[in-house]
C-alpha cells in the first residue's frame, strides 16, 4: 500500500509499506482522508521528534472498514468510520476518572504510533467510531479537531450569551470560533492573517476591536509566542484563559498579575474519551448546524502530500488528504 513518510524534517515522500496486520481487537480501515493540523505541521517542521525516521504522519482520519478481528462487536466490513486518534489505556486511575486526556501511558498516532496517511491503517475497535455513510468527507476529517474544540469549550464553563476571544483562527480555532458560535456565544477574533481572519467572520465571528472592554474569555489556539499574555491583557476580572495551543516559550505574566486579575487558566488538552468524541459525533449525526466542512479549505491527493503540508502553513482553512 501507499503510505506518506517523514524522511527527515521538511522531507516527505510517497512510498510502498506493508499493509497492517489487524489484530483481535483491531479494525482494518480503508483510508477515505486525513486532515493536517499544528501538530503534523509541528513534527513535519522539526519542532517536534517523531520516535523514529522514516515516519508516517496525521491523526484526523477517516475510512471504512475492511476487516476486523475475532474480538471485535459492534463493528462491520462496509461502515464509514472515524477514528479517535488517541489511545488510553482505560485502566489507570486518571483515565477510571474520565480524565484519559491525561493517561501517562496514551498512545498518540501520528505523534508516538504511526499516523493515517495511508491507504490502510488498523486501529482499536474501541477507538473507531461509525457513522452515517452520506456524510461527506469534508465534514469526517473535522471530527478529532472539533472534539477538541467542543472539549476546551466545556472545560472553560462558558455559557450562551457570554463574550469571549479567540486568539488564532487556523484550523484549530476555526473550529473553536465554530463551536462557540453554535453554542450563543459571541465571538471575537484576532488573527493577523487576512484570509483566515475573513473565514473566522464567515463563521459568525466578529474581528476584535482595539476599543474592546474586557472579556471573561479567552481561548488561545496559536501557540504563537507572546500570544497568552496579550489575550490576558483583554481579560475582564475576574476572567478565564484557556490554553490550546502549544508553545515552550515561557510565560511572561507574574502571580500578581493573576492573582489581581482574579485570572483562571485552564489547559485544555485534546479531549475525554469517550463523552467528548461521543457528543461530537452525535451532533454530527444529527446534522447539527453548521457543517464542520465549513472550515475545510483545500484537498490535496496522497501524490501531492508535500504541497499539502506547504499550503497548510498558511491556509485559510483546514487543508484535507483526499485518500478516497
Amino acid at each position: 500500500m501507499r503510505a506518506a513518510v517523514l524522511t527527515e524534517p521538511g522531507a516527505l515522500s510517497v512510498v510502498s509499506v506493508p499493509e497492517p496486520s489487524c489484530g483481535p481487537g483491531d479494525v482494518l480501515i480503508r483510508m477515505r482522508g486525513t486532515g493536517l493540523c499544528g501538530s503534523d505541521l509541528a513534527v513535519h517542521a522539526g519542532h517536534r521528534r517523531p520516535p523514529r525516521l522514516p515516519w508516517i504522519l496525521g491523526h484526523e482520519g477517516t475510512g471504512r472498514v475492511v476487516g476486523t478481528g475475532g474480538e471485535v462487536s459492534g463493528l462491520r466490513t462496509g461502515q464509514d468510520v472515524v477514528i479517535e486518534p488517541d489511545y488510553c489505556c482505560l485502566t489507570c486511575d486518571t483515565c477510571l476518572a474520565g480524565r484519559t486526556s491525561a493517561c501517562g501511558a496514551r498512545a498518540a498516532v501520528g505523534l508516538t504510533v504511526p499516523g493515517l496517511l495511508s491507504e490502510y491503517v488498523v486501529a482499536p475497535a474501541a477507538f473507531v467510531w461509525p457513522v452515517a455513510p452520506d456524510l461527506p468527507a469534508e465534514d469526517l476529517v473535522c471530527v478529532e479537531p472539533a472534539t477538541v474544540a467542543r472539549a476546551a469549550m466545556r472545560r472553560s464553563g462558558i455559557a450562551p450569551g457570554q463574550s469571549c476571544l479567540v486568539i488564532g483562527a487556523g484550523s484549530q480555532g476555526l473550529l473553536l470560533c465554530q463551536a462557540l458560535v453554535g453554542h450563543g456565544v459571541t465571538v471575537y477574533v484576532q488573527e493577523p492573517n487576512a484570509a483566515r481572519l475573513d473565514r473566522a467572520c464567515s463563521l459568525g465571528a466578529t474581528p476584535l476591536p482595539p476599543d474592546t472592554g474586557g472579556l471573561p474569555f479567552l481561548f488561545e489556539t496559536s501557540g504563537a509566542p507572546g500570544a497568552v499574555e496579550q489575550g490576558l491583557r483583554r481579560l475582564a476580572t475576574p476572567g478565564t484563559a484557556v490554553l490550546i495551543g502549544m508553545s515552550t516559550a515561557p510565560l511572561g505574566v507574574s502571580p500578581r498579575d493573576l492573582v489581581a486579575g482574579q485570572i483562571t487558566l485552564i489547559g485544555s488538552m485534546i479531549y475525554d474519551h469517550p463523552v467528548d468524541f461521543a457528543q461530537t459525533v452525535g451532533a454530527l449525526e444529527a446534522r447539527t448546524p453548521p457543517r464542520l466542512g465549513a472550515v475545510v479549505g483545500a484537498g490535496y491527493p496522497l501524490e501531492d502530500v508535500e504541497q499539502a503540508f506547504t499550503a497548510a502553513y498558511t491556509a485559510p482553512g483546514k487543508v484535507w488528504i483526499d485518500l478516497s
